[in-house]
């Protein structure tokens, strides 16, 4: 009886991210962090669910090297890892504005996106 109590309880440390994510996301997105253009800083990298369709925005650390931004996790359970593997297509915001971008994703210990073709037009 337990465990189904549990399993209906949500993941602390998923409701603890949530909650961080909600103050955090819109200063990012206003470019508080951003990484230079050669650099580590805030992004939101912002995907399509792929089981509802619907935008997601997570507020991460990012490398960003010209063109391209880099971002990790170890969480293999990171809902946002999995949306890019479905679907290549992402945007990530930085210094204020949408920027369009490619994932290619590689699982391992430390789980790596590159997000490649940043534009800067926005």
């Amino acid at each position: 009886m337990a465990d189904d109590a549990d399993s209906k309880r949500p993941d602390l440390t998923q409701t603890a991210f949530r909650t961080l994510n909600r103050f955090v996301r819109p200063l990012v997105k206003a470019g508080v962090g951003s990484p230079l253009p050669i650099g580590l800083g805030a992004v939101v990298l912002e995907s399509t669910g792929r089981v509802s369709g619907k935008t997601r925005e997570v507020p991460v650390l990012g490398v960003r090297v010209g063109d391209k931004v880099i971002v990790s996790t170890v969480r293999g359970d990171s809902q946002w890892l999995k949306n890019l593997e479905a679907d290549s297509e992402a945007g990530v915001w930085y210094c204020g504005q949408r920027h369009e971008a490619t994932a290619s994703v590689r699982r391992g210990p430390l789980n790596v996106v590159l997000l490649d073709g940043v534009d800067d037009a926005g």
